[in-house]
């Protein structure tokens, strides 16, 4: 444990740490006592777990310990240890979605993804905290409170996957998994300084029940992780065909972690700090420009684009909110039938899900679909601009983090904006499906800010490439605030 003692596993990366063990510089029982007891020491701090599930992750750890198989079929992430979004189900741990009705909610079966990280050897430490359902884009619940960003305990985490972000910002966790309806993984990326990425649609099968075939718009599950090799292993564990999901696809000799490595300057990039609808502050412009400008270093060929939509920001964000409220009715109305609780009636419930809940109830058929038409035009718009550029950048958010207390700004440049998901560059994207991820970008006033990088459906390798290039050029692997705790 030698190894271990000198410098912690905390901030290492999962492929390293996986390594670490697989050569029995330390075990994979020695690392999961080490988080446990840093989770015990820092959790207080900004409110990432919900539950830890010590028993669990032992169990796993010791399975991991005792995994002999040659190394060139052992997964580079056996032995790590993860933390998991409270809304994706670990089988025999609670679920509780962020809401107090759901305490006592156990799934008999994990997710698909659950199921991927299981199998290859990862060690899930716990669930991370979430608002409840996801319906809003920070993070805070009656039941477990706010979650905060470790660069300042007072401001946000983002949402709706912050405990995970929050976690792996604080070492608290190797890699973590969430869920992203509306920019849920990047968000908070950004807001924490980590890596989010929202594959593209049917990438990564989901288990979603009773309703195969999902809600609209398109929410995925993915990684957020300290290093963008770290995400696309993740996603070579979590990624390709399941008979539970209608619209999963094979992913038969594609391998992620290649992406990596890719040359990124025969690449050609639309730069747009506004997309043409969104209020942007100076600073985070200013940031995430001066981000653009290091992929020009490298050869990336960028220009600068204001897209044309057609339809105005607000036209378009009612038709991702008509979809995006009547999932939550769904959601809400399959909790009725199947456990007998009406959210709706319960006291410890947010009065904004309640709200969102009964305007997804008084949608119609007609006015659904008219919404989607909306969405087909915006999938044009982008699809249009994918055949021009091979990537799109825009800043995730127009803010940096705010107070963890507030649901978000209600003006961005002197403009009114929706304090919800106003600020947030990222729900276009849930709209049409289109691979999406949040790289660091920077810092504002201390506060790290996020680059969204968007590439055509079924090219997350492109992401992960332009990705992984920013962090060759600007490693963020050391401005973690909890690494001055070690030292």
């Amino acid at each position: 444990m030698q190894y271990l003692m000198a410098s912690g596993p905390w901030f290492r990366s999962a492929i390293d740490l996986s390594q670490k063990i697989d050569s029995d510089e330390c075990s994979a029982t020695e690392v999961c006592e080490l988080f446990i007891n840093r989770i015990k020491e820092r959790n207080k701090v900004t409110n990432a777990y919900v539950q830890i599930s010590k028993p669990y992750a032992r169990r796993a750890a010791r399975a991991a310990d005792c995994f002999d198989v040659d190394n060139s079929s052992r997964s580079p992430l056996c032995g790590v240890p993860i933390a998991i979004k409270d809304n994706l189900n670990v089988a025999g741990v609670p679920t509780t979605f962020g809401a107090t009705a759901m305490i006592n909610n156990v799934p008999k079966k994990s997710d698909v993804a659950v199921e991927r990280l299981i199998k290859a050897g990862t060690v899930i430490l716990g669930k991370t905290n979430m608002p409840e359902f996801g319906h809003r884009s920070t993070t805070d619940n009656p039941p477990f409170g706010p979650t905060s960003t470790p660069f300042d305990p007072s401001r946000t985490a983002g949402g709706s996957s912050g405990g995970s972000a929050a976690a792996l910002a604080d070492g608290l966790a190797t890699v973590a998994l969430g869920t992203d309806g509306g920019g849920s993984l990047r968000i908070p990326a950004s807001a924490c300084g980590v890596y989010g990425h929202k594959p593209s649609a049917g990438l990564v099968p989901t288990r979603n029940r009773p309703d195969g075939f999902g809600y609209a718009p398109f929410v995925e599950t993915g990684p957020i992780t300290r290093t963008v090799a770290d995400a696309a292993a993740v996603l070579n564990s979590i990624s390709g065909y399941h008979p539970d999901d209608p619209f999963s696809y094979p992913t038969r000799g594609v391998n992620l972690r290649n992406a990596v490595e890719r040359p990124v300057d025969d690449l050609r990039v639309g730069w747009s700090p506004t997309l043409g609808l969104f209020p942007v502050t100076q600073s985070v412009r200013k940031t995430v420009d001066d981000a653009v400008e290091l992929l020009r270093d490298v050869g990336v060929s960028v220009e600068h684009i204001t897209p044309n939509f057609n339809r105005s920001r607000q036209e378009i964000r009612e038709a991702w909110q008509c979809g995006f409220e009547v999932r939550l009715a769904c959601i809400h109305n399959s909790i009725r039938i199947e456990k007998g609780i009406d959210l709706l009636e319960e006291d410890d419930v947010t009065e904004l899900f309640c709200t969102l809940v009964e305007r997804g109830q008084e949608y119609g058929a007609v006015e659904f679909k008219r919404a989607d038409a909306v969405r087909t035009s915006v999938f044009d718009t982008v699809q249009s601009l994918l055949k021009e550029y091979d990537l799109l950048i825009t800043p995730t958010v127009s803010v940096p983090p705010f107070d963890v207390q507030t649901l978000g700004p209600q003006q961005v440049g002197g403009e009114e904006i929706d304090p919800v998901f106003g600020w947030c560059l990222t729900w276009l994207f849930n709209m049409t499906g289109h691979p999406a991820a949040s790289v660091p970008a920077g810092f504002v006033d201390g506060l790290p800010v996020g680059m969204q990088i968007v590439g055509p459906r079924f090219r997350d390798d492109l992401i992960l490439a332009v990705a992984a290039a920013m962090e060759r050029e600007q490693p963020w692997i050391e401005t973690y605030p909890g690494i001055s705790s070690l030292t």
